[in-house]
């Protein structure tokens, strides 16, 4: 019996960090969702008009867009051998929520066009009491996310700490443009 979609609709909304934050990318804009999973994001994105490229090592998940207008569906495994998959291509937004592979800050960073806006969710130290990740490895350093992408963005919001929803966690959250 599949599971009942009221129950588990959590786990395909958007987070609200991103839901707030995406309404400052430029209307009609390039986004990479970056390590899409099963899409929640490149969906509310794709409905807010955004021209959306999603990325993930197994876009499976997302098959049922592969034919929708402004999208484009990448599979490439960021963590793996081959080079970024985007050149010097840049983005009006960049989304990544719950995913950490620190090699990538720099790319991320280079991938933002002039005024483009990053919006960034993950774990933190900490979450290691509410479930996984626990691995110090895939959980950021207190105030991590702001000493990388805060040193060359404009930063619109930062917090870290507990949420509670859609399950409990610690997490960072930041929201930055790129003014050059």
């Amino acid at each position: 019996m599949p599971p009942c979609s009221k129950c588990h609709a959590h786990l395909t909304e958007p987070a609200e960090w991103v839901r707030h934050y995406s309404g400052i990318i430029r209307r009609g804009g390039t986004v990479l969702d970056l390590a899409c999973g099963a899409g929640r994001h490149t969906r509310m994105l794709l409905e807010r008009g955004k021209i959306v490229t999603a990325l993930d090592r197994d876009t499976s998940q997302i098959v049922d867009l592969s034919e929708t207008r402004n999208l484009k569906i990448v599979e490439h495994d960021l963590e793996g051998s081959a080079a970024w998959p985007f050149g010097s291509r840049v983005f009006d937004g960049i989304v990544v929520v719950n995913y950490l592979f620190r090699p990538l800050f720099p790319m991320i960073m280079d991938a933002l066009a002039g005024n483009g806006v990053l919006i960034y969710q993950t774990f933190a130290i900490g979450n290691e009491k509410y479930g996984h990740p626990r691995n110090p490895n895939y959980l950021l350093a207190k105030n991590e996310l702001l000493d990388v992408f805060g040193k060359e963005l404009n930063v619109v919001k930062f917090n870290q700490g507990y949420i509670g929803r859609p399950s409990p966690a610690i997490v960072q959250r930041i929201c930055c443009i790129n003014s050059h």
